[in-house]
């Protein structure tokens, strides 16, 4: 073979790994959206997964008959921390829009959540609160001008049953003071997941700084309730003490930052279907914790739960924002 045919050959060699190269990474590319959705949904979702875990944590570690007390040290001790570490403090509107945020999510959600929950059995509250997707859904339409579609609607009943299938026992009772709590409580959640989307982030304001004002905001609410109403223990305990820690940094500071960056990066009401894992931990951790066991109908219930998860992300994966 002549000098001239060795380079000819080697060209369309050099060709044909450069078309191979090309056409490995055109499907990449078509899946990276789809891949960076799957991704923002699976951060997102440890918040609620993380929130499955305050019962446990309530029962076994914090000290009885105090829940606004916890509240108030899962919010303010997390908010002024997050402060601190980004030194940056809300300007102009995102003053009173922190403010709206940090009551909606924190120092109005939490005492309606406690007093449902004080008030009704666990199966009915987590039930009731299955209905945030629908919520969410209804606000979308309104303030975001998102028509909720007939998939998101099918798979929100969805997992209104499944969650009743997975948590509700036949001697549930039902307290109307307590129904109305957990409504409005799961309405205010939904009118801030939504809001949150409208407003988006300030530029050039980290998603933690974000998270403190809120997290502040609601504390500062919570703080003199707690301290009026419940007081605090004579002494904390070293088991106390880290279940305080735990509900504050894990199931609070991380667990809320993460969940608003699902609300920017997602669908709000991919965010909203997100939250039906809370229901699904908080049943595990008790059958793994607590020595609880599963029923054939809270097994049914479960996978209903999972597949209304699954069908509420959508197909098609949304544009990331990134004010």
């Amino acid at each position: 073979m002549s000098v001239r045919s060795q380079q000819q050959q080697r060209q369309r060699q050099q060709q044909q790994q450069q078309q191979q190269q090309q056409s490995d990474l055109i499907p990449a590319a078509r899946n990276t959206p789809r891949t960076a959705a799957l991704a923002a949904a699976s951060l997102a979702a440890i918040g609620p997964a993380t929130w499955g875990t305050t019962y446990v944590t309530t029962t076994e570690l914090l000290p009885p008959g105090r829940p606004l007390l916890a509240a108030a040290l899962r919010a303010l001790p997390a908010g002024l921390i997050l402060l601190a570490l980004t030194r940056r403090l809300p300007s102009g509107d995102w003053w009173w829009k922190a403010g709206v945020l940090g009551l909606l999510n924190f120092g109005a959600f939490f005492p309606l959540l406690f007093f449902g929950a004080y008030h009704l059995p666990g199966g009915v509250a987590s039930t009731i609160s299955a209905v945030m997707p629908l919520l969410v859904a209804a606000f979308g339409a309104g303030l975001l001008k998102v028509r909720p579609t007939r998939r998101t609607l099918t798979a929100g009943l969805v997992g209104v049953v499944g969650v009743a299938l997975l948590v509700l026992r036949g001697s549930a009772s039902f307290d109307l003071a307590g129904i109305a709590a957990m409504l409005v409580a799961t309405t205010l959640m939904a009118l801030a997941v939504v809001l949150s989307k409208r407003w988006g982030r300030p530029e050039g304001v980290s998603l933690l700084a974000l998270t403190g004002w809120q997290l502040t905001a609601g504390g500062l609410v919570l703080a003199p309730i707690a301290l009026g109403f419940e007081g605090v223990p004579d002494h904390f305990t070293g088991a106390n003490l880290a279940g305080y820690a735990y509900l504050g940094i894990i199931g609070t500071a991380v667990a809320y930052a993460l969940w608003f960056r699902g609300i920017e990066r997602l669908p709000a009401s991919s965010v909203a279907f997100l939250g039906l894992t809370n229901p699904v931990v908080a049943t595990l951790a008790g059958l793994l914790l607590l020595g609880q066991t599963l029923t054939l109908w809270q097994v049914g219930g479960l996978v209903l739960v999972v597949a209304s998860v699954l069908v509420g992300q959508g197909r098609r994966a949304p544009a990331q924002r990134r004010p």
